[in-house]
C-alpha cells in the first residue's frame, strides 16, 4: 500500500466521518457524518461516481432487511404486542428483577438467533422498555441486554447477524458444518457476557416490585404482527439453508404484515411510515462508499499479505490474532464495513478455515466493545432514544470493556481449538 496524497486524503476523510458518527457533534444524527463523509470524497473525484453508486448498491439486501425489521417493530408496537409481551415478561418473573433480568436475556437469544441481531435490538428493545416500565423499575438495566445479546448471540446461525453473510460472501458454510464450528463459541459467548453483565448490573436492578401488572388480550392487529414475525422467522432459516439473500424475503413479509394490519382497520399508513427510522439506510449506504474508497488505496491487498504470512507461520496465532484484531477494528469503524474490507482480505489470502471462523467471531462479537461498533448497536441507540433514554459513548465503552473482552477471548479460544 503506498502513501499517496489521495490515499492520505482518503484515510482522512474516512476517519473524519467515523468520528462524526462517534461523536456526533451538535448531537447531529449519525448518518449525517456517515453520508457527508461518502459525499466529500464522490465530489472531490477520490472516488468515481460510477463506483460509488456501485458501492451502494452492494447494500442492497442489507436495506432491504432493515427496511422490513423496521416495518414489522413499529407495526408491533402500534398493535400493543410489545405491551402484551412485556405484561407477560413482568408477570412470568413473579416479581423478581434477577428473573426478569434472565428471562429477557434468554428471549433475546432466541430472537438473536432466529431473526438476527437487528431485529433484538428493532424488535425487542420496545418490549423490554414496556416491560420496565410496567414493572416501575430502572429500564436501563434491561435495556443494555439487548444491546449485548444482539452482538454475542449473532452467530449461533447464518441468519443470526448479516455480517455473517457479509465476511463469507457466496460461501456461507452449511448449516451442520455452521453448528459444528460455531455451537460451543456461541454457547461461551452467550454464557459469559450474561454473567459479567448480571454481576456488572447487580445494584442496578433494584427491589423486587409489589404486584403482578394487567395482562390485555392480543388484538387482531398485534396477532397479525405476531404471526408476521413468526413467518418471517420460518422464512428466514429456509433463505438460509437455501443459501440465499435474506433481504428480499424480510422486506416482502415485513410490508405485506404492515399492509394486511393497515387494511383491517382502514388506516392510512403515514403514521407508520413516519414512525421508522429510516436514517439508518443511509447511513449503512455511507459507510459502504467509504470502505470502496478505502479499499482502493491498497488496504485489502496489504491485509491479504499479513493474513498469509501470519497463517503460514501459525495458524492458530493467526486465527486469535486476526480475530482480535478485527473485533477492535470493528469498533472504530463499525462492523459491516469492517467485515466488508476481510471479506475481501479472505477471498484473496484464502486462509485457514479456522482463521475465518476466529475472523466471524471478531467482526460479530467485538462490537459490544462501542455504542458504534455495530448497526444492530446503533438500532439499539435510535430505540431507547425514542423511548427518552440515551446513553452516551464513554458510558457505553466503560460497561463494553468490562463485558467483552472475557466473552471474545474465550469464543476465539474455543474456536481455536476445535474449529
Amino acid at each position: 500500500m503506498v502513501f499517496t496524497p489521495t490515499t492520505i486524503a482518503i484515510w482522512a476523510i474516512a476517519a473524519l466521518a467515523t468520528a462524526g458518527v462517534i461523536v456526533r457533534p451538535f448531537k447531529l444524527p449519525e448518518a449525517v457524518s456517515a453520508i457527508l463523509g461518502a459525499a466529500v470524497l464522490l465530489i472531490a473525484g477520490l472516488l468515481p461516481w460510477g463506483a460509488g453508486l456501485k458501492a451502494v448498491g452492494k447494500g442492497l439486501d442489507v436495506y432491504l432487511f432493515l427496511a422490513g425489521m423496521m416495518l414489522l417493530s413499529e407495526t408491533a408496537r402500534r398493535e400493543g404486542l410489545f405491551d402484551w409481551v412485556a405484561a407477560f415478561a413482568v408477570n412470568k418473573a413473579n416479581r423478581s428483577p434477577g428473573r426478569l433480568f434472565l428471562l429477557i436475556y434468554g428471549v433475546g437469544v432466541l430472537v438473536t438467533a432466529f431473526l438476527s441481531n437487528d431485529a433484538a435490538a428493532v424488535v425487542l428493545t420496545p418490549a423490554v422498555y414496556a416491560a420496565a416500565k410496567k414493572a416501575k423499575v430502572e429500564p436501563l438495566p434491561y435495556l443494555f441486554i439487548c444491546a449485548f445479546i444482539a452482538n454475542a448471540a449473532s452467530f449461533v446461525l447464518p441468519i443470526s447477524n448479516p455480517a455473517n453473510l457479509v465476511l463469507y460472501g457466496d460461501h456461507t458454510p452449511p448449516l451442520g458444518r455452521w453448528l459444528a464450528s460455531f455451537a460451543l463459541p456461541s454457547l461461551v459467548s452467550i454464557v459469559a457476557t450474561y454473567a459479567v453483565l448480571r454481576w456488572v448490573e447487580r445494584s442496578s436492578l433494584g427491589e423486587p416490585w409489589e404486584c403482578d401488572v394487567e395482562q390485555a388480550k392480543l388484538t387482531p392487529g398485534s396477532w397479525t404482527a405476531l404471526i408476521g414475525i413468526g413467518a418471517t422467522a420460518a422464512a428466514l432459516l429456509v433463505v438460509s439453508a437455501l443459501n440465499q439473500q435474506l433481504g428480499l424475503p424480510t422486506c416482502l413479509l415485513g410490508g405485506l404484515t404492515t399492509l394486511i394490519v393497515l387494511a383491517r382497520k382502514r388506516e392510512a399508513p403515514w403514521a407508520t411510515l413516519r414512525g421508522v427510522s429510516w436514517a439508518v439506510i443511509p447511513l449503512v449506504a455511507g459507510l459502504f462508499v467509504m470502505v470502496e474508497a478505502i479499499e482502493r488505496t491498497g488496504l485489502t491487498s496489504a491485509l491479504a499479505e499479513m493474513l498469509n504470512a501470519a497463517s503460514h507461520a501459525s495458524t492458530p496465532g493467526a486465527a486469535a490474532g486476526a480475530g482480535g484484531v478485527l473485533a477492535l477494528v470493528s469498533n472504530v469503524m463499525n462492523n459491516l464495513p469492517a467485515g466488508l474490507i476481510a471479506s475481501t482480505a479472505i477471498a484473496e489470502a484464502h486462509p485457514p478455515q479456522k482463521v475465518v471462523n476466529a475472523l466471524l467471531i471478531g467482526v460479530d462479537l467485538g462490537p459490544n466493545l462501542s455504542i458504534t461498533g455495530s448497526l444492530a448497536t446503533i438500532l439499539w441507540l435510535t430505540a431507547i432514544r425514542r423511548e427518552g433514554e440515551t446513553v452516551g459513548f464513554w458510558r457505553f465503552l466503560k460497561l463494553g470493556a468490562l463485558v467483552t473482552p472475557p466473552a471474545l477471548i474465550l469464543a476465539i479460544a474455543i474456536q481455536v481449538v476445535v474449529g
